[in-house]
C-alpha cells in the first residue's frame, strides 16, 4: 500500500512539473450576458469545472497541447471547440439558444453536479454502449466505487444484485427518469423483470451515502438514478447480436426517427435474451421492448415512454452449500441424515459439480413474470432561470413462481384429510405457485429557479401501490377437497407515499458551495389478509419522516477541491420485516446518520479522488438467528451499527490512447453488542448469547477494481479488467465457519 501511495504521489509530482500552460475563458448567451454554473470540461483530460458568477472559466497547469473544449448549458446549444494552448489564453464563448427544451430538465432536480456537496459517480452513454454485453444494471456499473455485484446464475443475466458500501437494493434509491422503481413493498428492484433495459439507458449516475432528496423510498446508502434515450437529432437503425458461454445470446433491434417536422422524435428497441447459465438449470428466457415519443419545443417538452419486459427464469437461488464446494461427501451425508434433503436431492448434490449444484431438480421450476411501464412527461421552460417539470406513471406486474414440494401437510394449504379404505392420508406431494399481482401509479414533479450563484429546487410525488399476493395447488397427488388451481392463500397491501423535498444551493466568493436539503415524507401502509403460513397479518402502519442534508463544497481552483456533507434518512420496514413479525415482534423504522468528508485533485492526465464516510444506524434490521411463533427468520432491529470508510480512486492518461483506472474502497462495517439466537433442541425454544462487536454480513473490508484501456485504432479498444472483494460474512457473527 505504501508503494502505491509513493507511485500516485510521484505520478502528480510528475505533471505538477511539466503543466506550466493555462487557458481562461468567459461563457455569455447571445445577448452577452455572462452565463453562471455553465459546464466546461476539456474532453482529452479528467479536468472539467463551472463558470462563476461572471460567466469566467480558469485551466491552470495545462500540459502544452491541443485541447478539445466542450461547454454546455441547459436551454442552450452546447459548443464544442478545439484549442491549441501554447501559452495562456483568454477566449470567449456564445451560447445561442436550444431549438429545442433539453431532456436534462427530466432528471436536474434528482442529480447533483461536479460543486456539490456528494460522493458520486457518473456512467456517461459511451461508456454504457461499451459496456453493455446484455447483462443487467449491477454489471454495468460494478466498475464503479464500493460495488459487490451477484449473479444467481452466475452470467450476469436472470437474477442478479448489488450493493454498496455493503447496503442491499432494498435500501438503496432506484429511479427511471425521476420515478420510483423500487418495489413498494420489497424495497427491492428485479432487473429480470427490465431485460436488456440498460439499451435504452443513456446515462446513469450513482450517489454514495445519503445523497440527495428524491422520489421512492429512501436513500438508506446509495441512490442509483438512470435517464432513458435522450433526444437524437439523426434517424438511425441498429442491430446487435452477441454470444458467449453458456449458451447466452443477446439479439435486438433498435430504431429511431430522428427529428420529423423539427418537432416529433420516436425511437424503439426488441430484445431477446436467453441462456443456460452456468449453474445446474439456471436458465434465463427474456424478452422486452422499449418505445418513446416526444414532441419539442424550443420552451416545452412532452414525452411518453413504454418499458415492457417478460421473463422466465428457472429458480436457482440457494447457492452452494459449503459441503458441496469443498466436495466433503460425510457432510453432505450429514445433510440426509439430519432430513434437510431427502435421498432424491442427496443423490443429485453428490452427483453434481462442485461450483454449479442446484438443489432445485422440477422442471418447471420456474419464475415467470411480466411487468409493463407506462410515463409520460411534460416540461416547461418559463424563462431561462425557470424550469417545470412533471410527469405522471402506472407500473403493472403479474407473475409467479411454481415450486414442487413434497409430503406437505394438507392442513397447511386448508384441505381436509383423505380417507382411503382404512388409511387417512394427511401429507402429499403438489406443485405450488405463489403470484404477485400489482399496480403502481402517480405523479412526481419538480421546478427549478437559477439566477446568478443562487439555485433553488422544489420537488415531490405522490404515489400509491395496490398488491394482491395469493398462492394456487395446480397439482397435488391427493388433492382432497381442493379445487382447480385451488388458492389457500390471499392479502393485499395498499401503500401511499407522499414526498416533498426543498433544496438550496448558494455560491460564496465563487468558491465556496453551500448546500441545504429538506425532504418530508408521509406513508400510509396496510396489509390485509392471511399469508402463506395461514396466519391473519392484517395491519396498518403510519410514517412521518423528515429526512434533512447540508453541506459545502470548496474549490481551491481548477484542480483542487474539497466537500463536506451530513444528512438524515429514515426507512420504514418492507412487507416481509412486518409479515414475518411473530406476535409482540413489530419492528420499529431505521434512522442512518451519514457524514461524508472528500477532496479531489485534477491534473489534464491524472486525477485522485478520495473521500471518508462514515454511516451511523439506529435500529438498523438485521437477521440475528430469532425466529416468530411458526419457526420462520426474522430480522430484528439492533440498537448501534455503522459503517465506516475510505474511497479512493485514481485515473492517469500517460499518452492520449491508453487510460489507466483504479479504485477501492477500505471499510469498516460493525454491530455494537449483537446478541445471537441459536435454537436449542432440548427445550424446543431458543438460547441467547451477547457476541458484543461484530461484522454486518455481506460488508468486506475491501472492494477494487483496475482497468487498462489502450485505443489500438480509432473506434477499436481493447482492455483488461480486474476485479477483488475481500472476504465476507453470510450472518452477522462474524463466524469464519459461515
Amino acid at each position: 500500500m505504501k508503494r502505491i501511495v509513493f507511485f500516485v504521489l510521484l505520478t502528480l509530482i510528475y505533471f505538477e512539473s511539466l503543466a506550466q500552460s493555462s487557458l481562461t475563458g468567459t461563457v455569455k448567451n447571445h445577448y452577452g450576458e455572462p452565463l453562471v454554473g455553465a459546464n466546461v470540461i476539456i474532453k482529452e483530460s479528467y479536468k472539467g469545472i463551472a463558470t462563476n458568477s461572471e460567466g469566467i472559466f480558469k485551466f491552470s497547469k495545462l500540459n502544452p497541447d491541443t485541447y478539445t473544449i466542450v461547454i454546455s448549458y441547459l436551454g442552450y446549444n452546447s459548443v464544442e471547440e478545439i484549442i491549441d494552448i501554447t501559452k495562456e489564453q483568454n477566449h470567449e464563448f456564445i451560447l445561442t439558444p436550444a431549438t429545442i427544451l433539453s431532456e436534462d430538465v427530466i432528471v436536474k432536480a434528482t442529480r447533483v453536479s461536479k460543486n456539490d456537496p456528494v460522493s458520486f459517480s457518473n456512467i456517461s452513454n459511451k461508456e454504457i454502449k461499451e459496456n453493455n454485453f446484455g447483462q443487467d444494471v449491477a454489471y454495468l456499473i460494478s466498475r464503479t466505487p464500493s460495488i459487490v455485484q451477484t449473479s444467481d446464475a452466475g452470467t450476469g443475466i436472470g437474477y442478479t444484485n448489488f450493493r454498496i458500501r455493503g447496503t442491499d437494493m432494498n435500501r438503496i434509491n432506484i429511479t427511471v427518469n425521476g420515478i420510483p422503481l423500487n418495489d413498494s413493498e420489497s424495497h427491492g428492484v428485479f432487473w429480470v423483470n427490465m431485460p436488456d433495459f440498460v439499451a435504452s439507458v443513456d446515462n446513469i449516475q450513482i450517489q454514495r451515502g445519503v445523497g440527495t432528496s428524491t422520489n421512492g423510498s429512501a436513500a438508506f446508502g446509495a441512490t442509483l438514478n438512470m435517464q432513458t434515450k435522450t433526444f437524437n437529432k439523426d434517424p438511425y437503425a441498429e442491430i446487435n447480436s452477441f454470444a458467449g458461454s453458456f449458451n447466452t445470446f443477446r439479439n435486438s433491434v433498435s430504431f429511431g426517427t430522428g427529428m420529423i417536422n423539427n418537432k416529433f422524435t420516436f425511437d424503439g428497441r426488441l430484445s431477446k435474451i436467453t441462456s443456460d447459465g452456468f449453474i445446474d438449470r439456471a436458465s434465463s428466457d427474456l424478452n422486452s421492448y422499449y418505445l418513446s415519443g416526444a414532441y419539442y419545443t424550443n420552451k416545452s417538452l412532452l414525452k411518453v415512454n413504454l418499458i415492457s419486459g417478460k421473463e422466465k427464469t428457472y429458480q436457482a437461488w440457494n447457492g452452494v452449500p459449503k459441503v458441496r464446494l469443498e466436495n466433503d461427501i460425510n457432510g453432505m451425508q450429514r445433510y440426509l441424515y439430519h432430513w434437510l434433503i431427502d435421498q432424491e436431492e442427496y443423490e443429485n448434490m453428490v452427483n453434481s459439480e462442485s461450483r454449479t449444484y442446484n438443489l432445485y431438480t422440477y422442471d418447471n421450476e420456474t419464475d415467470n413474470y411480466q411487468q409493463n411501464h407506462y410515463q409520460l412527461f411534460y416540461s416547461l421552460e418559463f424563462n431561462p432561470n425557470l424550469h417545470l417539470n412533471t410527469a405522471f406513471h402506472y407500473t403493472q406486474g403479474k407473475g409467479y413462481y411454481e415450486q414442487y414440494k413434497k409430503d406437505r401437510d394438507l392442513s397447511d394449504y386448508n384441505l381436509d384429510p383423505v380417507i382411503l379404505s382404512s388409511d387417512t392420508i394427511e401429507s402429499t406431494d403438489l406443485i405450488q405457485q405463489k403470484w404477485l399481482d400489482n399496480h403502481f401509479y402517480g405523479g412526481v414533479f419538480s421546478a427549478e429557479y437559477s439566477k446568478e450563484n443562487l439555485n433553488i429546487s422544489l420537488g415531490g410525488s405522490w404515489n400509491q401501490y395496490i398488491g394482491d399476493h395469493f398462492g394456487e395447488v395446480i397439482w397435488a397427488r391427493y388433492a382432497s377437497n381442493g379445487n382447480i388451481r385451488h388458492r389457500w392463500y390471499e392479502s393485499e397491501g395498499i401503500k401511499d407515499d407522499f414526498t416533498v423535498y426543498s433544496k438550496v444551493k448558494y455560491i460564496f466568493f465563487n468558491k465556496l458551495t453551500s448546500y441545504i436539503d429538506l425532504q418530508y415524507r408521509i406513508i400510509d401502509y396496510t396489509i390485509n389478509g392471511i399469508d402463506d403460513d395461514l396466519r391473519d397479518i392484517s395491519q396498518n402502519h403510519n410514517f412521518n419522516f423528515f429526512n434533512p442534508k447540508a453541506g459545502v463544497f470548496y474549490q481551491l481552483n481548477d484542480i483542487h477541491s474539497l466537500y463536506a456533507t451530513f444528512g438524515i434518512a429514515n426507512r420504514e420496514p418492507n412487507r416481509s420485516n412486518y409479515t414475518d413479525a411473530g406476535p409482540g415482534q413489530t419492528p420499529v423504522h431505521e434512522t442512518l446518520y451519514n457524514y461524508e468528508l472528500g477532496y479531489s485533485l485534477y491534473h489534464s492526465k491524472s486525477y485522485l479522488s478520495a473521500n471518508v464516510y462514515y454511516m451511523y444506524y439506529k435500529n438498523q434490521l438485521v437477521l440475528t438467528g430469532q425466529i416468530n411463533d411458526v419457526g420462520s427468520p426474522i430480522m430484528t432491529n439492533v440498537d448501534k451499527s455503522y459503517r465506516t470508510g475510505l474511497e479512493v480512486s485514481f485515473g492517469f492518461k500517460p499518452i492520449k490512447r491508453v487510460d489507466f483506472n483504479i479504485n477501492a474502497t477500505l471499510s469498516e462495517n460493525k454491530i455494537y453488542g449483537f446478541e445471537e439466537y441459536v435454537d436449542n433442541w432440548d427445550t424446543w425454544g431458543q438460547d441467547s448469547k451477547n457476541l458484543g462487536t461484530t461484522d454486518l454480513s455481506f460488508s468486506p473490508n475491501l472492494v477494487a477494481n483496475g482497468n487498462l484501456s489502450v485505443e489500438i485504432i480509432k473506434d477499436f479498444k481493447a482492455e483488461i479488467i480486474s476485479k477483488y472483494v475481500s472476504r465476507q460474512y453470510i450472518d452477522n457473527t462474524s463466524n469464519i465457519e459461515f
